[in-house]
Formats: C-alpha cells, structure tokens, sequence
C-alpha cells in the first residue's frame, strides 16, 4: 500500500477492482454451493449402490462357496476362464460449472452363460450357474460405482478449490481493497484540506499586500 499514489483516477481503479471482486465472490460462491448439491447427489447414488453392492458380494460369495462343496476349484477356475466375456466402454463426459463428470456406459456380450459353447451343462451344476450369474451382476454394479466415486472426487477437488478461492476473496482481497480504497480517501482529503489552509493563507497574504 505504500506505494499507491492517492489519486482521484487511483481511487476509481481501487473501488472497480473491489465491485469486480465482489461480482466473481458471488460467481464463485454460487459454484460451489452449485458443486456441492451435486455432490451429494452423487453421494446418495453411491451409497445405495455400496450398499447394493456389498449384499450383492456377501451373495455372490456365499453362491461360490456353495459351489466349491460342489465341485473341485480347478473346475470353478476353469468355468470363470471360459466365461471371460468381451467388455466395450465408452466414457461420456457431462459438463458440471467446469467439472468433467464421466458417465460410463458399457456393452457386454449379451450371449448367456449357458449359450456359450466353452461352458457345458452336463459338466457343471446349478450351483455354479448361480455363482456366474451372481457374478455378471457384481461386475456391472461395480462398474456403474466406478462412476459414480470418480465423480465424487473430481467434485471433492473442485469444491475445495472454489472454497480456497471464495475464502481468499472473502477474508484476503477485498478487505485488502477496501483498506486501500479508505487509505486513498483519507489522503485525498487530507490533501485537499492542505490545499484548502495554503489557499486561505495566500489569499489572507495577497489581502494584506493590497492593503499595504
């Protein structure tokens, strides 16, 4: 601040600069609170789906188990390498106040596991046709979460960056300006008052000169 010249032409700058701050504050403000609801949008969506997920697991798992009473692990190891399925994802991007939100759409071969010709009926049981069924599910939910936390961290890092932002214009630069914009009136006023005394001062000494 020392080194502003109290200038009338300065002090129009200073008190633009300030409504400019002020306008991208509410901008910035407005995003964030923006960034947020979504963010808890998306938060909602990935609970459920934890959630969904987790049963889903717990009974993917408890179908496998079943199935290994059943049948030797070789013969489960070789009936998931046969169904190894041919996965296409295509990844599009939603735009959210600036942030690149991807939405994952994915084909998978829609043959069933029982139409395929690497896996034999007669060779395997119900309970393995349970398992792989259980386990198709557990993929594409797991993709479909894969979505929604990578939105929520690109959000996270948004919002935090918007917050930074909003604070350093709320507690830092606009009160820096608003000082600035009082330092510089003070002086002007302070300036004209000096002008003022010095004008009295010679128009009192060019009054005496006339009356001598």
């Amino acid at each position: 601040m020392a080194d502003i010249i109290p200038t009338r032409m300065e002090l129009i700058k200073t008190k633009d600069r300030i409504a400019l701050a002020v306008k991208g504050h509410k901008l910035l403000k407005q995003k964030r609170d923006a960034l947020i609801l979504e963010f808890f949008k998306i938060l909602k969506k990935a609970k459920d789906l934890r959630g969904q997920l987790a049963a889903k697991m717990v009974e993917g798992y408890r179908s496998l188990a079943l199935a290994e009473t059943y049948h030797p692990i070789q013969e489960i190891a070789k009936v998931s390498l046969d169904l190894r399925k041919e996965i296409d994802i295509d990844i599009e991007v939603r735009n959210v106040m600036g942030v690149k939100i991807p939405h994952i759409n994915t084909e998978m071969e829609i043959t069933h596991f029982l139409d395929t010709p690497t896996y034999s009926v007669a060779g395997t049981s119900a309970k393995i046709d349970t398992a792989v069924e259980d386990f198709s599910e557990i993929l594409e939910m797991v993709i479909k979460l894969a979505e929604t936390e990578t939105a929520m961290k690109r959000l996270i890092i948004e919002i935090e960056k918007t917050k930074r932002r909003v604070n350093a214009l709320e507690y830092v630069l606009i009160p820096r300006l608003e000082e600035q914009k009082k330092l510089i009136s003070f002086q002007l006023e302070e300036m004209e008052r000096d002008s003022f005394v010095s004008l009295k001062a010679i128009k009192r000494r060019l009054e005496k000169e006339k009356a001598a």
